[in-house]
């Protein structure tokens, strides 16, 4: 602005233009007018905030970027100095790389702290006057037009108004007041105008310093930051880094060197494995290791979902001790899946499924049944389980000791030269066996011991005799062969003759009725019943059948003990399979090593000759031990009471006799008193009638005495009805 009023605008070169006299509206002049002039510079103020803007984001990302720098140096100087109180599992402690990372913890924390520096610097030398060039200068700009704009208007308003005054009536009043509204209106657009042009002259001046200053100060931290580090990183630490570098070469030739070694065994792992991606391998290339005490793999677990309809979940498998574990993908450790200490194992067949087996525990309340990917894994996990049942892996060599128990199994098909020294280590230290009937047992000890020495095994076990590995098919309670042992009948007889039909049964009768569970491993004929030994042969070749034929299928039932006999139920219909008398029982032993075996011998009729007796020796595996089993454990005791019981009944038929001869007397008795009171009632008819009362006398004395015989008559009847 000029002294004479005027106000002129800075132009291009940076030089004000001579300004122009403004007339009432403000539009007279040249043709590039004050209005064509605004609009130029005002064109040329909204670029000039368009790029500033856009400088400031990336000015303020160069702040951001270097913040987040000095953040992240901080962090990784704080994680490295906490490497040495780090618990790796594989690393173990490397006090070399421990103090290397220390040393590289305080150079990149020097690092860092000269990164929070050069943020500061950034921080007040560039964002700062960049951003007061915004949010001040460029909003002072758009405020002073929006200003100028109003009052423009409201001097064109006023200029209408007093355009329209008449002058045909004029009005003093009115025209005064229009003519100080135009002088107001008027006053305040030139005021604001001047203002607006100042501060638009002014723009051009401030853009060039908002431009400049900040990348002055940004210029000088860069350096101010680059002066710090060539002060920190001295000589020493370059040849610091000169160490750390040999030493990062020399541990990549030794990484390539253990790749290279590790991809040739990778290939020949992949040339020696290729048969063991078949699911079923050979078993002739890949024999089944019997001897395991721990296995591990995967498995298909049965679970039942509803009374016919089940799943099969596939999961992790493996042994631990005397407990089967079981982990699930995603489990970070295994469960306990079941006990088998003492359990028993079997192949089964299950829903069409190949390589299925069964575990029952101990007590019998629990079983899974459970799948192998292959014959190999089948065979392994069941022979695995066995070993584990007999407890084997609480040895110092558990390995060993399977190899042992199972060499000994497969001897014993080879026949020795002395049956004394084949079963010498088997035969255990107190053999006991019940008393039976016969007399041909009651031998001295002496006798019996050098008997059995010059025994052979053809004497022992009938040659060529088959194996029976299971039952072949329920059977009736009353088995005609086995009833009829030691010439018995089916039934004891009744002496009264009644029938036994509403009688209660023996067993509930029985003062022993105890249930436990055996598995049925094999029967086989033998040739003598008199010695414990023909339990061990007959144990011996059944158990050497079952490895080499490879049997591991075991019967589950239930043997019920009583005092008449021994009965094998199926566990789940309930049906009797076998019954075994006990008379017929005429020999029982255990194993010496394995206690859950157990045998005896059943003589019966009927076997290969019709018309003599046969012994057949029957091997059972309980989950009890068998020196425990109820039934065998007081066997002499059940054998004495029935033979106790058969005493009584022969004493109390005889008691029943003799009351019966005692009633046969006192009937005759009776009967001679009856003929003796007819014959002297006769004598008081042929008597005299003035003799009556003496005879009513007689006759009452008569009459008392055969009253008495009549009370001794129905005494003798009812003591013969409750006999």
């Amino acid at each position: 602005m000029d002294a004479r009023g005027h106000c002129g605008l800075s132009g291009r070169s940076g030089r004000n233009l001579p300004g122009q006299p403004l007339s009432v509206d403000g539009r007279r002049g040249e043709p590039m007018g004050t209005r064509s002039l605004l609009g130029v510079f005002e064109e040329d103020a909204t670029a000039i905030s368009n790029y500033m803007n856009q400088l400031y984001q990336a000015m303020h990302r160069i702040y951001d970027a270097q913040n987040e720098l000095s953040a992240a140096t901080h962090l990784t100087s704080k994680l490295l100095k906490e490497y040495e109180k780090q618990r790796f599992p594989l690393g173990g402690d490397d006090e070399v790389m421990s103090s290397t990372l220390q040393q590289f913890a305080k150079v990149i924390d020097e690092l860092s702290s000269c990164h929070a520096v050069l943020s500061t610097q950034l921080a007040d030398a560039m964002m700062f006057p960049i951003s007061q060039f915004k949010e001040r200068d460029l909003k002072e700009i758009l405020t002073l037009k929006e200003v100028f704009q109003i009052a423009s208007n409201d001097h064109d308003a006023a200029i209408n108004r007093y355009s329209r005054l008449s002058k045909k009536r004029e009005n003093d009043k009115v025209k005064y007041e229009v003519t100080e509204d135009v002088y107001t209106s008027r006053k305040k657009q030139h005021q604001t105008m001047m203002h607006y042009f100042c501060a638009l002259n002014t723009l051009q001046y401030k853009k060039k310093i908002a431009l400049l200053e900040p990348l002055l100060g940004y210029m000088q931290a860069q350096i101010s930051f680059f002066k710090m580090g060539s002060e920190n990183l001295n000589g020493q630490l370059e040849e610091f880094l000169a160490n750390i570098g040999t030493s990062v070469q020399n541990v990549r030739r030794e990484m390539d060197g253990d790749v290279e070694t590790m991809q040739q065994t990778i290939e020949d792992l992949e040339v020696a494995s290729d048969p063991l991606y078949v699911p079923d391998p050979d078993p002739t290339k890949f024999p089944v290791n019997r001897n395991l005490t721990r296995k591990a793999g995967y498995l298909n677990a049965r679970n039942k979902t509803g009374l016919v309809s089940s799943t099969w979940d596939r999961q992790f498998y493996f042994t631990q001790g005397g407990n089967l574990m079981s982990q699930a993908r995603g489990d970070v450790a295994g469960g306990l899946a079941m006990d088998i200490d003492n359990c028993s194992v079997m192949a089964v067949d299950c829903e069409d499924r190949r390589y299925c087996f069964q575990i029952t525990s101990f007590d019998g309340k629990k079983s899974s049944i459970l799948q192998a990917e292959s014959k190999k894994d089948h065979e392994e996990w069941i022979c695995t389980i066995n070993n584990i049942s007999k407890q084997i892996y609480l040895s110092e060599n558990p390995e060993e000791t399977a190899a042992r128990v199972n060499q000994s199994v497969l001897e014993a098909v080879t026949p020795s030269p002395s049956f004394q020294q084949r079963h010498e280590s088997l035969r255990p230290a107190g053999p006991s066996r019940p008393p039976t009937a016969r007399t041909s047992s009651s031998g001295s000890l002496g006798s019996e011991s050098a008997n059995l020495a010059s025994l052979s095994l053809d004497s022992l076990v009938a040659p060529d005799t088959p194996i029976q590995f299971d039952i072949i098919s329920p059977v009736c309670e009353d088995q005609p062969g086995q009833a009829k042992a030691f010439g018995q009948g089916g039934r004891r007889t009744n002496p009264f003759g009644e029938s036994g039909g509403g009688t209660k049964s023996e067993t509930e009768d029985s003062i022993l009725h105890q249930l436990f569970i055996v598995r049925f491993l094999g029967s086989m004929e033998v040739k003598s019943d008199d010695h414990p030994d023909v339990v061990y042969e007959t144990m011996r070749q059944i158990l050497a059948a079952r490895a080499i034929h490879n049997i591991f299928r075991m019967t589950e039932s239930h043997l019920l003990v009583t005092c008449d006999c021994l009965k094998l139920i199926d566990p789940q219909t309930q049906v009797t399979r076998l019954t075994f008398p006990l008379p017929c029982v005429v020999l029982y032993a255990t194993h010496q090593e394995n206690k859950r075996l157990f045998g005896f011998v059943l003589r019966t009729s009927g076997g290969r000759s019709e018309s003599s007796l046969s012994s057949v020796c029957y091997i059972f595996e309980s989950n009890n031990e068998g020196e425990k089993v109820p039934g065998f454990q007081n066997v002499c005791f059940i054998k004495y009471l029935s033979e106790s019981h058969d005493r009584r009944a022969s004493e109390k038929q005889k008691e029943i006799e003799r009351v019966k001869e005692k009633q046969q007397k006192e009937l005759s008795k009776q009967k001679q008193i009856e003929k003796d009171l007819e014959e002297q009632s006769r004598l008081i008819a042929a008597s005299s009638r003035p003799n009556q009362t003496g005879c009513e006398g007689q006759v009452v004395v008569l009459s008392s005495s055969q009253s008495e015989e009549s009370d001794l008559g129905e005494e003798g009847k009812k003591r013969e009805s409750e006999a």
